[in-house]
C-alpha cells in the first residue's frame, strides 16, 4: 500500500529524497538485517535529470525506486536557490564504500555486477585487500544483452547475496535494477556506474577539492575527452536550462514550477 513520504520532493522534474547518509545507512542496516523486501537506490545528477526529461520511462523508473539521492554537488546550491534544502551530496562510490565496510563488519555478502571482466577482477581483488573478511557471494561482468537479464538475475539469486552493486552505465543499470528487483532476491540494490573502474585503478577520481567545487565532470572530460565532452556539454546545458527556467518562475512568480515543489508525494516507503 502506498503511503505519504514527506522526505521526497520533485526537483527539476525528478524525484529526490532529502536525507543524510547517516539516515540512509540506518534504514538500510535494518533492511539487510531483517531480510526485508529489496530496496533500490538510484541517483540523480545533471546527466540523469537530462535523461529523465528525454525519456518518460526513465522518470517512471526513478519514481519506483525506494531511494533517489543527489549525486551531484551543483544540485545543492541549485536546490537552495529554488527553495529546496538538500542536506548533503550522497555519491555512489562513497555510499558503496560505507556499505562494504558495514557488510564486512556484520558478515553480509555482496555481489558485483558490471565492467569488463579484467576490470571487475582487479576491483574485487583490491576490495578484498581492503576488506579481508568481506563475503563476496559472486561477480559477473556487465556485458550481456537484454534477453539475458533474467538469467543474470537468477545467477545473483543463486549466489544468495545480501547486497548487489551494479557497475554499469545509464540507463542500463537503472532499468536492470527496476525490472529485476524481485528476481535477484537481495535486500539492497545500488547502481555505482563507473566505480569499479575507479576502484580497480583504471580511472582516477577527481581530487576532493574539485569534487567539492562540483567540477568532477571536468576532471572526467580531461581524462576521456572524446567520450565525455559531448555527453557533459549536452546534459549539463540541458540541466542548466531547466534550472534557469525554474529559477525565473520562482523569482518572477510567472508560470508554474511543479518540478521543484517541496510538498509530499505518493511513493512506496520502507517498512
Amino acid at each position: 500500500m502506498e503511503t505519504i513520504n514527506t522526505r521526497r520532493v520533485e526537483f527539476l522534474g525528478c524525484p529526490l529524497d532529502l536525507m543524510t547518509t547517516t539516515e540512509l545507512l540506518e534504514e538500510l542496516k535494518g533492511v539487510v538485517a531483517s531480510r526485508g523486501r529489496a530496496r533500490v537506490i538510484q541517483f540523480i545528477n545533471a546527466n540523469k535529470i537530462a535523461q529523465v526529461h528525454r525519456d518518460r520511462g526513465m522518470g517512471e523508473i526513478m519514481r519506483r525506486a525506494d531511494y533517489v539521492l543527489a549525486d551531484g554537488m551543483p544540485l545543492l546550491p541549485m536546490g537552495k536557490m529554488l527553495g529546496v534544502r538538500i542536506p548533503e551530496r550522497i555519491d555512489g562510490i562513497g555510499l558503496m564504500t560505507r556499505l562494504l565496510g558495514w557488510a564486512e563488519e556484520n558478515g553480509f555478502s555482496v555481489f558485483f555486477l558490471g565492467a569488463k571482466d579484467e576490470v571487475l577482477q582487479a576491483c574485487v581483488a583490491k576490495l578484498r585487500e581492503r576488506h579481508p573478511k568481506l563475503k563476496v557471494a559472486g561477480m559477473r561482468d556487465g556485458y550481456f544483452k537484454t534477453p539475458e537479464a533474467a538469467g543474470v538475475a537468477a545467477q545473483i539469486r543463486e549466489a544468495r547475496a545480501d547486497l548487489v552493486f551494479l557497475g554499469m552505465g545509464s540507463p542500463m543499470k537503472e532499468k536492470f535494477a527496476d525490472e529485476q528487483v524481485e528476481a535477484m532476491g537481495v535486500s539492497v540494490i545500488q547502481g555505482v556506474g563507473g566505480s569499479f573502474d575507479v576502484m580497480a585503478g583504471v580511472v582516477k577520481r577527481a581530487p576532493v577539492w574539485l569534487q567539492k567545487l562540483g567540477l568532477e565532470w571536468l576532471f572526467r572530460i580531461v581524462q576521456e575527452p572524446r567520450r565525455m565532452f559531448w555527453r557533459y556539454a549536452v546534459t549539463n546545458f540541458s540541466c542548466l536550462r531547466l534550472f534557469a527556467r525554474a529559477l525565473l518562475c520562482r523569482l518572477t512568480g510567472m508560470g508554474r514550477v511543479p518540478s521543484t515543489s517541496p510538498g509530499p508525494v505518493q511513493v512506496r516507503v520502507p517498512d
